[in-house]
């Protein structure tokens, strides 16, 4: 059953409201001294390899975990995530 906006009446509308999901990929921990020597192409080094797996976050909570891949058939190069565990969220973030 829907509403006359047609969300499923006795769902809060809440879940209607749009989060930011943050993608850990890795970090760095460079001295300051070598912060400020970076310049464009510099490469700085994280603390992942290209094949570990990332983290997703909202806010400071961890979310799930999961797998960069690009995005086929757009032609753009974009990125995505492919999930391979997720936290149970029904108790809230």
């Amino acid at each position: 059953m829907v509403d006359e906006a047609g969300s499923p009446v006795g769902v809060s509308p809440f879940t209607q409201v749009p989060i930011e999901i943050s993608v850990s990929v890795g970090k760095a921990r460079p001295q300051v001294r070598e912060l400020l020597r970076l310049e464009r192409d510099a490469i700085l080094p994280l603390d992942r390899k290209v094949d570990d797996p990332v983290e997703l976050y909202v806010g400071d909570r961890l979310i799930a975990r999961g797998e960069l891949t690009e995005i086929e058939g757009d032609g753009s190069g974009r990125l995505g995530v492919r999930l391979t565990e997720v936290v149970d969220l029904r108790n809230g973030l």
